[in-house]
């Protein structure tokens, strides 16, 4: 029997009823920061209140409840638990093999400075595996990197989950600016120009942002020409191709120019000092005490290439899963006529599951009188978790580790990861029961009441909607139909509101409970999940204050930014 959602359900009063909705938000909050529970147990907890609310104060029947949670969990172990467990598998095949102290010494090899190793890592190399990949890919690898070059394992996490903020809306080849328009009706192309006026403001700033919190002002200052090349090398390459190709490519090529830039400008360019963490120099002044310190080992280009080479496999794969049509014919979509596309085409269908959810799937009637769709969907070949495997497969004949080593690995990595993937599972299936019961909707018809206002509070919504789903693509989809209808309303550009639903969602992602989760898993932290979300909450609310900022003066006197 289908079930109608209310938006309001407590006697009827819009704002009552967001404040009900918003307990399992704020619960989730307490138990990380304050209560300062292990992850996996507030993911739980947290995903047991909204059952509470769904079920006593949205009257949602509990076997819809149940089944929408399931939905959730499902996936979160697939695609996003998957490509967590490949990812550090990956990693920890180049530790285990030897071939990380070669990587590690290549990176140290052009900049020893921990400042501009985040900027080339962190910043850049990140945003690429963004734009190729998403769904927790470049949190996962590129901290996982950091720790590797030494840095403390928190501040690596929370330095990608900053740095990530940047590409976001371009991630997974555009899909969250694509994703928007079915459902407004607005060309994606629009969109991405938009998206494209706002986001390299942020994408210049991020990385002065990202090395003051590492160093300080005065530490800042030492390395600005290199934190300028790297920022405005990507903001300037995010606006030309948002606004002149399209919404598939700009992470991609923004992280690429400016990797490429900051690498050849470090050829010709040193800071005066070099930077360290304080307990870096500590460690390092008790060794040279006690020893003279060994001449840094040389390796050939040939070995450098070689320990790099999973990596290089890793994105070669990742962008070959992403490309169209290849993309479609993984998940056996493929509708073209190229016999080899039409081969994997069948192996996609045969591999690629779209399950009603039983009890669930439009049995749920929604805000335009519709019912919702509900599938598990699970597709084992298309899935960015099986490129980065395919990846891991060619690295054990590239580094020569036996089948054993392997498997042992293998083995090694899902047993550390059993807790973070039980986190990332739960809080998705506290997402999808959010967004089913209506609780997600009331919330973001609250914040749409705020008339004149809502330019400003336009981007809160993206923001909220990232933090609920974990994802800019859902958060858009959640979203953006309300941010259409609204800007209409009150006369503001509809194609602003959407960008700004995608522009603020990137600023809540280094919060999101998955993304706190994901990071880490990579870096070997869970159960200190609430450590990392107080590090990364203030950053997330200064940044969304200034795309807030930033919509509320194109809705005025910069409306001349608007395509």
């Amino acid at each position: 029997m289908a079930w109608t959602q209310n938006f309001t359900p407590i006697i009827d009063n819009l704002v009552l009823s967001s404040l009900v909705a918003l307990i399992p938000i704020l619960y989730f909050f307490w138990a990380l920061t304050i209560k300062r529970m292990k992850g996996y147990m507030a993911g739980l907890t947290t995903l047991l209140v909204a059952f509470a609310v769904a079920i006593f104060a949205y009257g949602m029947p509990v076997g819809k409840v149940v089944m929408s949670a399931s939905q959730g969990a499902v996936y979160g172990l697939l695609p996003i638990g998957w490509i967590i467990i490949t990812s550090v598998f990956l990693y920890k095949m180049t530790v285990k093999s030897g071939q990380f102290n070669i990587i590690r010494s290549s990176v140290l090899s052009l900049t020893e400075d921990r400042r501009l190793q985040a900027l080339l890592v962190a910043f850049s190399f990140g945003a690429f595996l963004e734009g190729a990949a998403g769904f927790g890919a470049p949190v996962a690898i590129s901290a996982a990197l950091l720790v590797g070059l030494g840095f403390n394992p928190l501040y690596a996490a929370g330095i990608c989950l900053i740095a990530n903020t940047a590409p976001v809306a371009f991630g997974a080849v555009g899909i969250p600016i694509i994703a928007m328009e079915g459902p407004t009706g607005i060309a994606a192309m629009e969109i991405s120009k938009m998206v494209g006026r706002q986001l390299p403001f942020l994408s210049a700033f991020i990385p002065l942002y990202l090395i003051l919190i590492m160093s300080g002002w005065k530490r800042t200052i030492e390395v600005l020409p290199a934190i300028v090349v790297s920022g405005l090398s990507f903001a300037i390459t995010q606006y030309v191709s948002s606004n002149f190709i399209g919404p598939e490519l700009p992470d991609i090529l923004s992280a690429l120019v400016s990797l490429f830039a900051l690498a050849i400008f470090l050829k010709f360019w040193k800071p005066k000092t070099i930077f360290r963490f304080k307990s870096e120099e500590t460690a390092a002044a008790v060794e040279e005490s006690a020893s003279p310190r060994e001449t840094e080992k040389k390796y050939t280009k040939w070995q450098v290439f070689h320990a790099w080479s999973p990596f290089l496999l890793l994105t070669l794969f990742i962008t070959i899963w992403g490309m169209n049509p290849i993309k479609p014919a993984l998940s056996g979509h493929y509708e073209g006529t190229n016999a080899f596309l039409k081969g994997i085409n069948e192996i996609g269908k045969i591999v690629t599951f779209q399950i009603e959810v039983p009890g669930l799937h439009n049995e749920i009637i929604g805000s335009g009188g519709l019912p919702i769709a509900a599938f598990y969907k699970i597709e084992l070949l298309g899935a960015a978790g099986t490129a980065i495997l395919l990846a891991a497969i060619v690295t054990k004949f590239i580094v020569h580790m036996s089948s054993k080593d392997f498997l042992a690995t293998f083995v090694e990595a899902m047993k550390e990861l059993a807790k973070p993937i039980l986190m990332i599972s739960s809080v998705v299936a506290f997402a999808y029961v959010t967004n089913s019961s209506g609780m997600s909707t009331t919330l973001g018809m609250t914040l749409a009441k705020t008339g004149d206002f809502f330019p400003f509070f336009a981007p809160v919504l993206g923001w909220l909607g990232v933090f609920i789903t974990g994802s800019d693509t859902s958060a858009n989809l959640l979203f953006g139909g309300l941010q259409k209808v609204t800007a209409i309303k009150i006369g503001m550009e509809p194609v602003l509101a959407l960008a700004a639903n995608s522009s603020g969602g990137v600023t809540g992602k280094m919060i999101s409970p998955q993304s706190i989760a994901i990071a880490c898993a990579a870096v070997g932290l869970a159960g200190r999940e609430s450590e990392l979300l107080r590090f990364t909450l203030k950053h997330s609310l200064f940044l969304l204050l200034l795309v807030c900022i930033i919509t509320f003066l194109q809705n005025g006197f910069l409306a001349w930014m608007i395509p």
